[in-house]
């Protein structure tokens, strides 16, 4: 019992050394690839420094960590079973009895680990990175309207040439994109309170803000009614369904909340509540991609052929890792309900690579 202890745990360092390999050099061919489109993007902007591109850089990187995850955890199974088996120390653990569970079960429980560590705080901390990622780029690269949610309602700011604009609704509509009441608050470039705009609701039509039954109070000058005021926007209800606070940038114990306030004030919460549900799901995922790297190792014991093992284990993990993407889709956009969206491509690869992986041992 002892010896297998001590063996299971070699295998746990061996793994783990080649988590953190892959994990940092993954990480670091993506942050370079994101930095190559951000420059692109910022060309024609000069306000726009290297500093600041590479700032944006480091805020979008725990994003991109977790979109790369499963991929760390395909390659380095398959990598550490793979050197594991060359050296012959898988194969001679094998004939002493050491079973393709007890040899998967250190890859699987630092999985579970690192896992559990993403959600619990790598993915809040991610979140107010992705958030402020998200605010530099409205501000210096995209330029569009912003929009806020919290418990009080929703807040929109925009802004032309000479004034700012603050607007604030309780309750949104989505078709024809209705806001009510709403009130405007209305600044001047310095930031300094011109008066604001009460109205029952605003419409947007055509890009203005439709206020009607409004009573318009300029700072120091007595109440005026208007049976229209309008004011012009760049928004259109594609922008503000992207630009509602992202589910990416909402940390993890906070999506429910946020999802509650979404239902309370009328706007759409179904791609909140499809992340919410991935992030849960997201352990079964990587634990598929160590039982189909185990899967893998097996077979090349037994049959050779490590490039084209190795290929199709790649090949194996873009499949899942796309078809988890096209069946969240569909439930983004209501086509499939939410907890099937998130849940049925993960449990469906760990039971197939469960299944993969007890072949092998059998067979």
């Amino acid at each position: 019992m002892t010896e297998r202890w001590v063996l299971q745990r070699y295998f746990g360092r061996q793994y783990l050394l080649w988590f953190l390999v892959f994990l940092g050099a993954l990480s670091g061919i993506v942050f370079l690839f994101e930095i190559a489109e951000l420059m692109r993007r910022a060309s024609g902007h000069q306000d726009v420094g290297f500093d600041l591109i590479l700032k944006m850089g480091v805020y979008k990187l725990p994003e991109t960590i977790e979109h790369i995850l499963a991929f760390v955890v395909l390659f380095s199974g398959l990598f550490t079973f793979w050197r594991l088996t060359r050296s012959q120390e898988l194969i001679v653990a094998r004939s002493i009895g050491v079973s393709a569970w007890q040899f998967v079960r250190p890859a699987l429980l630092i999985t579970l680990g690192f896992a559990i560590l993403n959600i619990a705080i790598i993915n809040p901390i991610g979140a107010g990175m992705n958030a402020k990622y998200k605010d530099l780029e409205m501000r210096y690269l995209e330029r569009v309207p912003t929009l806020e949610l919290t418990g009080a309602g929703l807040w929109l700011r925009q802004h032309d040439d000479a004034k700012h604009y603050l607007l604030h609704a309780d309750h949104v509509e989505m078709e024809p994109l209705t806001l009510s009441p709403v009130i405007v608050f209305i600044y001047d470039g310095s930031g300094n309170y011109l008066g604001r705009v009460d109205a029952p609701q605003a419409v947007l039509q055509d890009g203005i803000w439709d206020l009607r039954d409004a009573w318009i109070n300029m700072d120091k000058s007595p109440a005026q009614h208007a049976d229209n005021w309008q004011l012009p926007t760049t928004l259109t209800l594609g922008k503000i369904q992207e630009s509602m606070a992202a589910p990416n940038t909402i940390s993890f114990w906070e999506l429910p909340r946020f999802i509650r306030a979404l239902k309370t004030i009328g706007l759409p919460q179904t791609r909140h509540e499809l992340a919410f549900q991935s992030i849960l799901s997201q352990p079964l995922s990587l634990c598929s991609m160590v039982f189909f790297a185990a899967a893998f190792a097996l077979r090349m014991n037994r049959r050779g052929g490590v490039t084209a093992m190795i290929l199709a284990g790649v090949l194996l993990g873009s499949f899942v890792y796309t078809l988890n993407n096209v069946v969240g889709a569909l439930g983004a956009n209501q086509t499939l309900p939410v907890a099937l969206a998130a849940w049925a491509i993960p449990v469906v690869a760990l039971a197939l690579s469960n299944a993969a992986l007890l072949h092998m041992e059998e067979g």
